[in-house]
């Protein structure tokens, strides 16, 4: 059995498990910034529970070790784009940024926490278990749920990364297969959103019943179904101060929106709710549709795409012409915190 000693010590041992950021989740929830991806020091320093200086006194000391895991320092244009996508307001010249990766391997570093402490004793059980499976009997010691989430994770991957986008070229370069083709599209989508949501599924019966006491805000909400989600998001319209909150539920004659208010002063609302995956993205399409739903068919004053995850570039570029709050993953936090949000004020 490896120790936790030979972990902190090792940096070849280190990189070997850095592709295991699903323990991570295992430990507590790790809010990411908007584009899905990154964190902030500070961000860091809270999954943690360490101070801001403990984080960056870690990085100045292991600065090559965290730069190939992917840490990064942000600067000048794409800096810009950084701040524009992930809303951020910060007026610094330089941002740091961690990926999942280089967060796990904070967390491999860093001494004086107890969060990293666990996350180390999950990656020690987990490469344990690795040196010590048979490899003829992999599939069979492996349980459904493990199989099945390895098989999503890859095929939406492969979706994400390939088909969609090899569809999107064709598209803009088609002529009379052109609706067919967005049509096609629009069937991978749906194939995408389905097998994401069955990952959550599986994450949620493997966390157990326990997660909502170890896991904090955010980790409460992942727990979540779309039931309680929706009653979620009601509770807070109601503590902001909007009344006539009316939940659809699914049952139909919604449409097309979830929830429905009016704020203090008297404008209507409007609201999608979707508890999808961290790891996932609200598109493009999805956007579009709630976008006709709250201002065309609601007349809605205020609209409100409330989820548990990023948006994409091109869905948040919608929501900002068409006038939808897009309320990302790190806003649903604060909010759901006891923060206002502006547009209800």
């Amino acid at each position: 059995m490896i120790n936790d000693s030979v972990l902190l010590e090792s940096r070849t041992l280190r990189t070997s498990v850095l592709e295991r950021t699903h323990v991570l989740d295992k430990v507590k929830a790790l809010s990411l910034l908007p584009d899905g991806m990154h964190v902030t020091t500070a961000m860091v320093a809270a999954y943690y529970e360490v101070g801001i200086k403990a984080i960056r006194s870690l990085v100045l000391d292991h600065r090559g070790e965290l730069n190939d895991s992917g840490y990064r320092v942000l600067s000048g244009a794409e800096l810009s784009s950084f701040k524009e996508l992930s809303y951020i307001q910060s007026q610094a010249s330089s941002l740091a940024v961690f990926p999942r990766r280089a967060v796990l391997n904070v967390g491999m570093l860093l001494r004086d926490s107890e969060v990293a402490r666990q996350v180390r004793t999950y990656l020690l059980d987990a490469e344990a278990e690795v040196r010590t499976r048979p490899v003829d009997n992999l599939v069979h010691r492996a349980s459904w749920g493990e199989l099945d989430e390895r098989i999503d994770s890859r095929i939406t991957d492969v979706l994400g990364k390939t088909v969609v986008p090899m569809l999107n070229v064709l598209i803009e370069t088609s002529g009379e297969q052109r609706r067919e083709l967005i049509s096609l599209r629009e069937d991978v989508q749906q194939i995408q959103m389905k097998l994401v949501e069955h990952d959550l599924q599986i994450s949620r019966l493997q966390r157990g019943q326990d997660v909502r006491a170890l896991t904090g805000v955010i980790g409460t909400i992942d727990a979540m179904n779309w039931k309680e989600f929706e009653l979620h998001v009601a509770e807070l319209l109601r503590r902001d101060g909007c009344t006539d909150v009316e939940v659809y539920g699914g049952h139909g004659g919604d449409r097309g929106v979830d929830i429905t208010a009016k704020t203090a002063d008297g404008r209507t609302v409007a609201v999608q709710c979707k508890n999808f995956a961290p790891f996932r993205h609200v598109l493009s399409g999805e956007m579009q549709k709630f976008l006709g739903a709250s201002k065309v068919l609601h007349r809605a004053d205020v609209a409100l795409y409330v989820a548990t995850c990023a948006f994409t570039r091109e869905s948040l570029a919608i929501a900002t012409q068409g006038g939808v709050t897009a309320v990302h993953r790190g806003l649903l936090e604060a909010w759901s915190a006891g923060v206002r949000l502006q547009v209800l004020r």
